[in-house]
Parts: C-alpha cells; sequence; structure tokens
C-alpha cells in the first residue's frame, strides 16, 4: 500500500483519457489564500502529465457560510473559465459534511477532496492519478504526511497522540498522519454519500466503505495564509475528537467505563479488607477516612461512566432527529441542478 507510483503507471489496455476528476474544497473564510489556490489547481490540472490521464476537470468549492471576501473571490476568478463550481451553504455545518455535500453534487467519475488552506499541495494529484491506476486499480488513494511545516511541536505531539488513540481503538483501519486528503472513484463516492451520519468521520468512513485503497506519501506544506481554523486546543476539535470520531468506530470508550468500575468496585474490596484487618489486629482507623475515600472514588467512576456513556447517547439523539445533514442556499456554475438545490436558486452567486 506504499510509494509514490511514476506517472507512467497505467493498466494495460486502459484508456488514460477516460476520467474527468471533481476537486472537492470545503472553506470558511479563506480569501488569502483562494487566488493562489485556484491558480495551482489549474496549472496542475491543466498541465500535459495530467491532461493526459483526463477529459476534464471541475473545481467544487463548498462556502461554509463564508463571512469574508472569498464567496465574491470566486466568482471573479469564474470569469473566462467554466471550471469553478460553488455550493453555498445556508449556516455553518462542518467540514465534513461540506466535503460530503460537495461530493454528492460532484459529477467526476474520480473525486479528490482536500482543504483549501494549501497546506496540502495541489502537485500531488498528479501522483495521485498515477496510483489509482496502479496494478489493477484503487478505489481510494490515501496520502500520509511525511513532515508537517509550519506547525508547532505541541500540536504535532497532541495530534499523533489523537490518531494514535483513534488508530488503535477503532473498528477500522485508520492511518497515522493520513488526512483529508484523498482520491477516490465514484463508486466509492456512491457508498460515502448514502451514509447519513449526523456527526460523519470522513476519514473512518472512507476506511469503513473498503474498496482497494493504496497509499501515497507528501510532505504537509506551511499554511498559505491566514490562521488556521482548527485549533487542536479548541473546544470545536476537543468536541469533534470526542463526539464523532472516538464514538462513531469504537465501544472501546463503554468497554474502558465497564473496566474501570469493576476496578474501583475490587479496590474498594480491598480497602476493606485492609480496613478489617487493621480492626481486628487492634489498630483503629479514622472512622471516616474509608468511607470518605469510598464515596469519592465510587462518585468518580460513576461520573465517568455516565460521561461516557452520555456521549453514545447523544450520538443516538442527533441520529433520532433525521434532520438533513445539510442545506443549501445558493449554487453557482452548476449547468443542471444539484441535488439538495432548489433549481431556482442553481446558478446565483
Amino acid at each position: 500500500m506504499n510509494g509514490s507510483p511514476s506517472l507512467s503507471t497505467q493498466t494495460p489496455g486502459e484508456s488514460r483519457s477516460q476520467s474527468f476528476l471533481s476537486v472537492v474544497l470545503s472553506f470558511y473564510n479563506e480569501e488569502a489564500v483562494i487566488p493562489e489556490l485556484v491558480g495551482r489547481l489549474r496549472k496542475v490540472l491543466r498541465s500535459p502529465e495530467v491532461s493526459n490521464w483526463l477529459r476534464g476537470y471541475e473545481l467544487v468549492f463548498v462556502n461554509d457560510a463564508s463571512t469574508d471576501r472569498s464567496r465574491q473571490l470566486l466568482m471573479e476568478l469564474a470569469q473566462g473559465y467554466e471550471d469553478i463550481r460553488v455550493i453555498n451553504m445556508s449556516r455553518n455545518f462542518g467540514v465534513s459534511t461540506c466535503v460530503l455535500a460537495g461530493m454528492e453534487m460532484a459529477k467526476g467519475d474520480l473525486i479528490v477532496y482536500m482543504d483549501a488552506d494549501l497546506q496540502d499541495p495541489p502537485e500531488v494529484i498528479p501522483q495521485m492519478l498515477a496510483a489509482k491506476s496502479a496494478g489493477q486499480g484503487f478505489d481510494v488513494v490515501h496520502t500520509v504526511r511525511l513532515s508537517r511545516a509550519g506547525e508547532p511541536r505541541i500540536k504535532l505531539l497532541v495530534t499523533r497522540l489523537g490518531y494514535f488513540i483513534l488508530k488503535y481503538v477503532s473498528t477500522v483501519d485508520l492511518q497515522i498522519e493520513a488526512g483529508d486528503f484523498k482520491l477516490l472513484s465514484r463508486r466509492a463516492v456512491d457508498q460515502l454519500i448514502q451514509l447519513r451520519e449526523k456527526r460523519p468521520f470522513l476519514r473512518g468512513l472512507v476506511c469503513w466503505i473498503g474498496f482497494p485503497q493504496t497509499t501515497i506519501h507528501y510532505h504537509r506544506e506551511a499554511r498559505g495564509s491566514g490562521r488556521t481554523k482548527f485549533n487542536v486546543f479548541s473546544l470545536q476539535v476537543i468536541r469533534n475528537f470526542f463526539a464523532s470520531a472516538l464514538i462513531s468506530f469504537s465501544d472501546v470508550p463503554l468497554q474502558i467505563s465497564s473496566v474501570l468500575g469493576v476496578v474501583v468496585s475490587l479496590g474498594a474490596l480491598i480497602y476493606g479488607g485492609i480496613v478489617l484487618m487493621m480492626k481486628l489486629k487492634g489498630v483503629q482507623p479514622p472512622p471516616w477516612s474509608g468511607l470518605t475515600v469510598a464515596l469519592m472514588f465510587l462518585s468518580g467512576v460513576q461520573l465517568l461512566t455516565l460521561g461516557l456513556q452520555a456521549l453514545y447517547i447523544s450520538a443516538i439523539h442527533a441520529e433520532c432527529k433525521r434532520r438533513p445533514n445539510y442545506i443549501v442556499e445558493s449554487t453557482f456554475g452548476f449547468h443542471n441542478p444539484p441535488n439538495g438545490a432548489n433549481p431556482r436558486e442553481s446558478g446565483k452567486a
């Protein structure tokens, strides 16, 4: 599953120009990087080495209710071109939900989804296309980061710890340092967009659907401009880790709470035995110490167990409400009204 294949890799008898590529980018307030992002994507996707693989491409930008000039900039950059599509959300729905909305409205035989902050370089896309067609052909091409430029060590440490936990408690094989920069086949995307989870953990879902998958490696660049929207110590990131990533593919937290309850209960029994032995030997322990410590430990375990179970109950509650995962305010650049958009709005900015 590893390696960075040459662009000359090709399945015998396969037409290298058979695919249409959709690049899906979810963004929020990225006016500082959008012009360079579009320029680099166009340069890569119009280069001779890539154009030999594709019959065309589109750039599907999902605007997660930005409050800056990102939306206007895309309208300006679309002038004279037919490659930019814009989906404007009615409010902020989150990255994974927006990416799935973009996938649902994209028309490509192949879909690349990536962040819009230029940390994931568009110049890696040719390697992804080559890996897709290597051997018998793959449905998913993961990219694993060899390095992460411009990020503080404490963030790298916390991120790696999070990946480590997810890898070893999840029911799917999540690769460490494999982020949201992947290439998927149309049949893989068709399966993904059928999953209507209210708190989708996209990296896990991509692994869960199966199909042949492979990996290439790259060096992640520093953010193009502006500030990151995902501080690892922010409440949003912490909530997403526990409420989406951790419980979506693991019941380990529930098992931990059960084991912890047993351990503490056994500890209480052992402590009770020690107190009893002290009394039998004529040593009188403080009359309040045993009861106080036992109550503190047992209360802590109960609160921890209830808190872990509440995460799962909250997820069940969100699923039971059956609200739509997103609402599209308007779209631009789609020749036919996409699913989920009001036909009268299609084409608006």
